[in-house]
């Protein structure tokens, strides 16, 4: 059974994101002054007394707001609340319950579902003030008090959660989990992929680039196998990043490669490869993770019988410095190749993690060195002693050799071109750490 789900839900800048950091451990959600800054689900892990669950920040309910985002926003609380075992309902100490607190209370008795009322900002230790017990008049029981900004109360919060849940919640089991970010710029096609494939309007979709600001994790049941989806905000070149928020949704995009197994790297089909799509793409490299392209609305242009093969032909050369990497052409909008998309999901996330035994290494290697002599220079010739796979995620390998600087980069290619025609590794980075003998590791 997966995990029981907490819902984060209340009115706008009461303080949910800085509570739902506090109670992950980590900045996961991003906060800011600026009312909104939240727009769709953020999920993270947390744990208490041994039990564990999925905590889910949400965006804040204008129940009677009228602007498009708003209502998007309100419609992600509500699929979050539908979703949910318990439900954090997060108040202002500062300003009292306000109208918006009663309409939103209104609402979520409606839901059926276990509420846990939280009064935020109450900084202080002590006796609770005066304006403290205004927020039984909302109808939810005993209020707890809580300062998110210092952790105060948040063990007795967790504690009311804790008792909500039903026996089988609590013995809930982890399960295994590949973690797949997108990533690409913005209007790509991201967040359109991310709600075809979960069934639901996941995150908002808009023509307007930078609407998804935070990484938005969607969790995904497909043949038997549970996939994190990890929507991204849109990478910009850093000269039209001018907005505070926007910067942090990139940090957030580079801490979603981060934590993921697999990038997807989304192309938008009908604008072609840009120079920022290379800048992408070298962060998943950099962090050393299993990718795929993603040429996304493929069903918009007009083909013949040879399109595919000739813009494949045209993105293996703008796509040179990951050769290794799969392309596949889909519409986020049709469903087309979505079913073949997982099945390369799964495949890149294996070869990421292959290992090659060390006998089978080196008969390579002495395959590779009597066909093609190692590098020499001033009468001194490199010898490769022998070689070893020493961890995954990515490949790495150490080889053993004489004098490091005659391992010139060409032969380590050479090298890695031949591991790759014998093993595969397919849609994965290798990496090499050269040693000499006797070196200390």
């Amino acid at each position: 059974m997966a995990k029981p789900v907490i819902a984060v839900v209340g009115r706008p800048n009461v303080g949910k994101s800085t509570l739902f950091n506090k109670l992950i451990g980590k900045r996961l959600s991003i906060v800011d002054d600026t009312p909104g800054v939240t727009r769709d689900r953020i999920y993270g892990d947390a744990e208490w007394l041994g039990h564990k669950m999925l905590l889910v920040d949400t965006g804040g309910i204008e129940p009677e707001g009228k602007d498009v985002i708003l209502k998007k926003m309100r419609e992600q609380a509500l699929l979050a609340i539908s979703t949910a075992s318990v439900i954090i309902f997060v108040t202002d100490l500062t300003t009292g319950p306000v109208a918006t607190d009663y309409e939103v209370a209104d609402m979520l008795k409606k839901s059926g579902k276990p509420i846990v009322l939280c009064v935020n900002k109450c900084d202080s230790i002590g006796a609770p003030s005066p304006e403290f017990y205004e927020f039984y008049n909302l109808g939810l029981g005993d209020p707890i008090q809580v300062s998110a900004a210092h952790g105060h109360g948040t063990g007795d919060l967790l504690d009311e959660v804790i008792k909500n849940l039903s026996k089988e919640e609590l013995e809930a089991e982890d399960e295994d989990i590949i973690n797949v970010a997108i990533i690409g710029k913005p209007n790509a096609g991201k967040s359109s992929l991310v709600n075809f494939i979960s069934g639901e309007e996941r995150t908002i979709v808009s023509d307007i680039a930078g609407t998804t600001r935070d990484a938005i994790d969607s969790r995904i049941t497909f043949n038997n196998k549970t996939y994190n989806f990890i929507d991204t905000a849109g990478l910009r070149r850093k000269s039209k990043v001018e907005e505070k928020i926007e910067k942090f949704s990139i940090i957030r995009a580079k801490m979603a490669v981060e934590r993921s197994n697999v990038c997807i790297i989304m192309i938008d089909a009908a604008e072609g490869f840009t120079e920022q799509d290379s800048k992408v793409a070298a962060l998943a490299i950099d962090a050393g993770k299993a990718c795929i392209i993603a040429v996304n609305k493929w069903d918009l242009i007009e083909k013949d019988g040879g399109t595919m093969d000739s813009y494949r032909k045209k993105l293996m050369v703008d796509f040179s410095f990951m050769s290794y990497a799969p392309i596949i052409f889909i519409s986020a909008k049709t469903g087309q190749r979505i079913n073949r998309l997982f099945s390369l999901i799964d495949y890149v996330y294996e070869q990421n993690n292959f290992r090659v035994s060390t006998g089978m290494l080196n008969d390579l290697l002495a395959d590779a060195t009597a066909r093609v002599q190692p590098p020499s220079d001033k009468g001194k010739r490199l010898k490769i002693y022998y070689i070893t796979e020493v961890s995954v995620a990515p490949p790495t390998f150490v080889c053993f050799c004489n004098k490091k600087d005659l391992f010139h980069f060409s032969y380590q290619r050479y090298i890695e071109n031949q591991i790759r025609k014998t093993f595969g590794l397919e849609g994965t980075p290798i990496r090499f750490i050269i040693r000499e003998r006797g070196e200390k590791q």
